[in-house]
């Protein structure tokens, strides 16, 4: 039972890190078109810098994990990577105004909080209660996360287009949320599984948007 428990743990989990690695790449036509307009028009750095806080989080969950954790590391790595260069580009080509505002959440976030997590877990806890812990900051960012797009849709309602929330993206984000969800339960981390089903559960927001503006073009 173990053994099986075993192969279908590392068939999610590899399933798991391809399917993230394809939605890591989704960004890419946005950023070509940044970089060829030199300018983020109306995108929004929050889900670059949540994502890359996430990737952060996870990274540091799996060490706590002796081994169990490394198909969680491998992907968050790549991860990793990937949004510091989203990051620099939207950084990069933002307007004053926005450029400010994404460093601070940046240092806000990303440094002065993980450093936070990382401090008090390391001098408070240990063992088994550092991964209860941060397995419960997990989950309460991945819900802080799964609230996060709201701040798109206002775009999608302001525009009405969905060109800053494509259902393509969407439905990986979701595929990558049920994947994730039977990694958490083969591995038996009720943390795993919660927390990136949560996170990645963004097919919810798009039903309502395909009902209000069924047949538009911008629909992708």
């Amino acid at each position: 039972m173990a053994l099986t428990h075993n192969v279908w743990a590392f068939v999610f989990g590899i399933m798991g890190n391809i399917i993230s690695f394809v939605v890591f790449l989704a960004p890419v036509p946005t950023f070509v078109r940044i970089c060829k307009k030199k300018s983020t028009e109306g995108f929004q750095s929050l889900p670059y810098v949540s994502a890359l806080f996430s990737a952060m989080l996870w990274i540091y969950y799996a060490m706590q994990k002796d081994g169990s954790g490394f198909l969680l590391i491998t992907i968050n790595a790549v991860g990793l990577v990937i949004e510091t260069i989203y990051i620099v580009l939207f950084v990069t080509y933002a307007n004053k105004k926005t450029r400010i505002s994404t460093l601070k959440v940046l240092g806000v976030l990303n440094f002065l909080g993980f450093a936070a997590i990382v401090l008090v877990c390391e001098l408070l806890t240990k063992g088994s209660t550092r991964e209860k812990v941060l397995g419960g900051i997990c989950v309460g960012f991945s819900v802080s996360v799964f609230a996060a797009p709201l701040s798109i849709m206002r775009v999608v309602v302001r525009t009405r287009s969905v060109e800053f929330m494509p259902f393509s993206l969407s439905l990986f984000l979701t595929i990558s949320a049920v994947t994730w969800l039977f990694y958490g339960l083969a591995i038996k981390d009720f943390y795993v599984a919660v927390s990136l089903f949560i996170q990645n559960s963004q097919l919810f927001y798009f039903v309502p948007i395909i009902s209000k503006h069924k047949g538009q073009q911008n629909i992708i």
